[in-house]
């Protein structure tokens, strides 16, 4: 397991995009409305989006947000024959008080990548919390999670102490007080798995009582029917946002098993966000799969006849359509 860390990024005009990003983050959810919050939706879909690059490019993009001279930490795991390609991302917020928890996507050149997202295993992966029923879960998914788990709980309780995740031995202002967990595609599903992982078990409580919100964007499906009670203490805290002609949201089809999604889901319909009556329905026939590779492909007139097209699930989309109208970009412009 490698891990990276990097530390004290500023920012100059036009940036921060959010002054009081840590009050926001701190308190976004304190109402437990079970809506969205844009702000932190924005920010988070940023951080899932480079997530795809590297430990500086993730705490500079966070700095011009608005947590200026974070604490940035890399955990990936990489082993190309077992289909293990994890990488996760924590920010430290420089007061300490808030941490964001980001897992990268599959990444688009790795056919290993590719092949692990349908791994969907011949027996049973499950996350059990410790007085009921397991839930069962995508195994593929389930293994990335696992690959970088130490050493991502190591940085969260790190943060538990009070401790700067670049200088362990050093302080911070603050102990952790709020984490938010998020990613993108494959990311968006192993940060369902976390927070399954955490709050089914009694080891990570400390962690889990942390946990404000988990946010995901084009997550597929990680877990199957039926869904015990414990499971809801997640989909009350968890935020889907899928853009409406994504097709990973829809996937592993129906063949693959009886997988569903759980939380709150938010849909971008005609130019806006809406709450959505009931989840994204699983792919019943995997003919549309190669039906959505076309339409990258196909001319501009002809796209719309195609009900899914793989270029709407890339990061850059939902970036773009969470941003708040008239704002600039993470590049200032």
């Amino acid at each position: 397991m490698n891990i990276e860390r990097i530390s004290g990024v500023e920012c100059d005009r036009p940036f921060p995009l959010y002054h009081d990003l840590v009050d926001t983050l701190m308190h976004g959810h304190e109402a437990e409305s079970g809506e969205g919050n844009a702000t932190v939706a924005h920010v988070l879909a940023t951080c899932a989006g480079y997530a795809y690059s590297d430990v500086t490019t993730v705490a500079t993009m966070m700095a011009r947000l608005g947590l200026v001279a974070n604490a940035c930490v890399q955990i990936s795991q990489t082993v190309d024959a077992m289909l293990i390609f994890s990488t996760a991302y924590v920010v430290q917020s420089r007061c300490g008080r808030v941490a964001v928890l980001c897992y990268r996507g599959t990444e688009p050149g790795s056919l290993g990548n590719w092949l692990g997202d349908a791994e969907i295993g011949s027996e049973s992966s499950a996350i059990s919390s410790e007085d009921q029923d397991p839930v069962r879960v995508h195994a593929g998914f389930h293994l990335n999670l696992r690959a970088t788990w130490l050493g991502v709980i190591e940085n969260l309780e790190l943060a538990l102490e009070g401790r700067s995740l670049t200088a362990p031995a050093e302080n911070v202002a603050n102990r952790l007080e709020t984490l938010y967990v998020a990613g993108h595609s494959l990311g968006g599903a192993m940060a369902v798995l976390f927070a399954l992982s955490i709050v089914g078990s009694r080891a990570r409580q400390a962690i889990a009582d942390k946990l404000r919100a988990v946010y995901t964007f084009g997550q597929p499906m990680a877990v199957c029917r039926p869904l015990p009670q414990w499971t809801n203490a997640v989909g009350e805290k968890l935020f889907r946002y899928v853009t409406t002609r994504d097709l990973i949201p829809a996937l592993p089809a129906a063949p693959w098993g009886p997988f569903t999604h759980l939380g709150h889901e938010y849909r971008y319909t005609l130019g806006a966000w809406q709450r959505a009556d009931a989840h994204v329905a699983q792919l019943t026939s995997i003919r549309e799969m190669p039906r959505a590779v076309l339409a990258l492909f196909a001319r501009e007139k002809q796209r719309g006849s195609y009900k899914y097209s793989l270029g709407d699930h890339a990061p850059h989309h939902y970036i773009a359509a969470l941003r708040p109208s008239g704002m600039i970009t993470e590049f200032g412009v």
